[in-house]
């Protein structure tokens, strides 16, 4: 018998608080591995998510791939299920429909190996960043917030066990999907975790130039479980970063990295880190930054997973004494509120020129 959607969240809750819990790797590559035709895609090519509807059998072998080698949870097939990336493919009002068959598929196969080894396994209901950048005026962020709650909505009717908002670039495009998701929770009376994964460039910020101090500041009152980093880099480029969060977060941390950075060859590209050099960096991660939640991204395969699995089986995160501070954020760094013997300005930059109304309202 299976456990009630309740059960299961409250499960990971408490896996997630006491011991080091892994997701999968990468999805994409090896959906593409097994050479979906045109017509699998619905004459759209690339889009991974139809995949749910027209081939299962493709998607659940990636599921089963992961479980297989003791992973604790699989991401859903719905990074691309919101209405910036189906509206490349003019089809924005299918978002509730792949996520839920993503979610689905994804729970069914996790319910199989739940029931073969005895050992709960959970969904975490994949929610992508788009290709649209609200602060760069890409899109309406009302707009990308409401599809949001439908991507969300879409996967809790399909039995996921936690939404995990990821490879987020963009602040604003970020809080549009974590509060579509609080909503689509609200909305349909279900209590999960909500993870936010933020992606940090080799610049040493996000994409649009916000510090990982910007991130958490701007991110960790909209109620949170969970915040990480994924995508971009390899583990090497992110321990500063987790470092900062291990200092100032308040809710526990998560880390799916690539395989490293993508080197071109005359094959293309591809991933240089080893299974066994992802699982020395999360075991290290784990002790020294205290992660609960760790798998992997870009070019991390089954085997990658793996060996994490066996080398932090039995860990728990390491001890955090976090020192959270207080502060504001813009776009772009956070604002301490802390004051020497100077006063403390906050205010915004203006232009008595630029503007006779303005110039005259300050007069």
């Amino acid at each position: 018998m299976t456990a009630s959607a309740p059960a299961r969240a409250a499960a990971l809750r408490e896996a997630l608080a006491t011991r080091v819990v892994v997701a999968d790797g990468a999805m994409g590559t090896m959906l593409q591995a097994q050479d979906p035709s045109l017509q699998d895609f619905q004459q759209l090519e690339g889009c991974n998510e139809i995949l749910n509807v027209t081939r299962p059998d493709i998607v659940r072998s990636v599921h089963a791939e992961y479980f297989a080698v003791g992973v604790d949870c699989v991401e859903t097939n719905t990074f691309g299920a919101n209405f910036a990336a189906l509206g490349e493919y003019d089809i924005p009002e299918r978002v509730f429909e792949l996520s839920e068959a993503g979610a689905r598929l994804a729970r069914e196969v996790a319910d199989e190996f739940t029931a073969s080894s005895g050992r709960q396994r959970w969904v975490l209901g994949s929610m992508g960043p788009g290709t649209k950048l609200p602060t760069l005026g890409h899109a309406p962020y009302m707009t990308l917030r409401d599809a949001y709650q439908q991507n969300a909505e879409g996967m809790i009717a399909g039995g996921a066990d936690a939404l995990l908002v990821e490879t987020t670039q963009d602040l604003l495009q970020t809080k549009a999907a974590v509060l579509g998701a609080r909503r689509a929770l609200e909305a349909t009376g279900a209590d999960l975790p909500v993870i936010c994964s933020v992606t940090v460039e080799t610049t040493g910020t996000m994409l649009l130039g916000s510090e990982i101090g910007a991130a958490l500041t701007a991110l960790e009152p909209l109620g949170i479980d969970l915040i990480g980093l994924n995508c971009a880099t390899g583990p090497a480029e992110m321990s500063e970063h987790l470092r900062y969060l291990a200092r100032h977060a308040r809710v526990p941390l998560s880390c799916m990295p690539n395989a490293g950075l993508p080197v071109l060859g005359k094959d293309g590209a591809h991933y240089p880190l080893s299974p066994s050099e992802l699982a020395d960096a999360q075991e290290t991660f784990v002790g020294e930054y205290g992660l609960s939640l760790v798998g992997g991204c870009c070019g991390t395969t089954p085997e990658h997973l793996r060996q994490v699995v066996e080398r932090v089986r039995g860990m728990v995160p390491g001890e955090r004494d976090p020192r959270p501070e207080p502060g504001a954020a813009s776009l772009y760094q956070s604002v301490p509120f802390r004051q020497d013997t100077s006063y403390l300005a906050i205010g915004e930059r203006t232009n008595a020129n630029g503007s006779k109304k303005f110039r005259e309202a300050m007069l």
